[in-house]
């Protein structure tokens, strides 16, 4: 009995703690129907209107996972965009109804159960006493469903009301504690419908942002290369013509054009480096991506700290990781004010993880500027996975996963 009795305690306390979730999934179904009529209106401060119902929905997927002693996981894909763009996205995830849904059946039913859960005690020797005093209850008091107004239902009704109440004490209480984590994992757990259709759209996403950052990268080394090694080579070449007619005449002045001709061959051939560099680092193939990160390290302004492991990768997760920490150091020390870098590379399993962090003033946001969207772009292009923890005035944490094999 003490054993049911405790078991009982705590999943009375459980059921009381679950008003944290409870009672403002309560006042957010109130908000909800409020936006539904107006939808339309509110539809471009939607991202910012589902961050509180995802942080009360993680918030009980915690606290079911202690009840059922198994974590229950997030099904939501990271920001890819903001505005319209994003609400449209929002919309159409099922991860998003089904918390809607989640608020609504927990905000109508977890007062409730918090209430029987807390009436039931007091119930009871309330209730066992009543053949004590039942004489001067008001009139029409009664114990299970029976008015008392005799001694033989004063000596038995109430004994039955009390053994109902610990029915319900020590038999429901615990399992509607049960049945609202079932109910949390039910519906915030990500389903294998639900995985799938967000998986098959963040693909999709995926697929069209590679296409687009292979376009980009396309265009931009057609613009180098026509733009300085195509003009150097072109004038190079003009200038050997032009030594060429006037070489019997004038050889000093011919000299002087071969002269020219070569430091612009000379110059293409740098300009050809850098582009080549920004396709595949040369250095990759040389020392390694450990040897290479040492090498962007140490050309910081500001010290970097390595904490990088020997070892190869495959060739695009090496050049992946190289320019994600190369864009990280740069945006360190544009933007930061940071005073210290540190880069740390692990390799674990079948994935390649990178942290970058620093100390500078934080509020890094990646929906402001190129950096960190590219860097996000090339991270799920080949299906990794991108964490930044930046709060103001508390530094910035990079963290980038990458599949690369064994």
């Amino acid at each position: 009995m003490s054993r049911a009795l405790r078991r009982s305690a705590e999943a009375t306390g459980e059921l009381v703690g679950a008003l944290r979730t409870g009672l403002p999934a309560m006042a957010g179904l109130v908000l909800l129907v409020a936006a539904l009529a107006l939808s339309f209106l509110l539809l471009p401060w939607l991202p910012s209107a589902v961050k509180p119902l995802r942080a009360l929905a993680n918030a009980e997927r915690r606290r079911a996972g202690r009840v059922l002693g198994r974590e229950i996981p997030e099904p939501y894909r990271p920001p890819s965009g903001a505005g319209l763009g994003e609400a449209g996205r929002l919309l159409r995830s099922p991860s998003t109804w089904r918390d809607a849904a989640w608020m609504a059946a927990h905000g109508l039913t977890a007062l409730v159960a918090a209430a029987v859960a807390v009436a039931v005690w007091p119930a009871i020797p309330f209730t066992l006493s009543l053949p004590l005093w039942w004489w001067a209850a008001p009139e029409g008091s009664q114990a299970a469903f029976i008015t008392l107004d005799s001694w033989p239902k004063a000596l038995t009704m109430p004994f039955l009301q009390g053994a109902f109440d610990l029915g319900v004490l020590l038999w429901l209480v615990p399992r509607i504690r049960r049945w609202q984590a079932r109910l949390a994992e039910v519906l915030l757990s990500p389903t294998r419908r639900t995985s799938l259709a967000e998986r098959v759209e963040e693909l999709a996403e995926t697929r069209a942002e590679a296409l687009e950052a292979h376009g980009a990268e396309l265009r931009r080394i057609e613009r180098d290369l026509h733009d300085g090694t195509q003009a150097q080579l072109v004038a190079a070449a003009l200038r050997l013509g032009l030594a060429d007619r006037r070489f019997d005449a004038d050889p000093d002045a011919s000299r002087t054009l071969f002269l020219e001709a070569r430091e612009g061959v000379e110059e293409a051939l740098a300009q050809l480096r850098t582009v080549i560099r920004g396709i595949y680092p040369p250095i990759l193939s040389d020392r390694g991506l450990a040897g290479a990160l040492r090498a962007l390290a140490a050309g910081q302004p500001i010290p970097v700290e390595l904490d990088v492991e020997d070892g190869r990768a495959p060739a695009a997760v090496e050049a992946a990781a190289y320019f994600v920490v190369a864009e990280a150091l740069t945006n360190i020390a544009r933007h930061s004010g940071a005073r210290h870098g540190w880069v740390a590379l692990r390799r674990e399993s079948a994935r390649l993880t990178i942290t970058v962090r620093d100390d500078g003033k934080g509020g890094a946001d990646p929906d402001r500027g190129s950096g960190l969207a590219g860097i996000r772009r090339r991270v799920a292009a080949l299906d990794g996975t991108t964490r930044l923890d930046s709060p103001d005035g508390e530094g910035t944490t990079l963290q980038v996963e990458l599949p690369c094999g064994s």
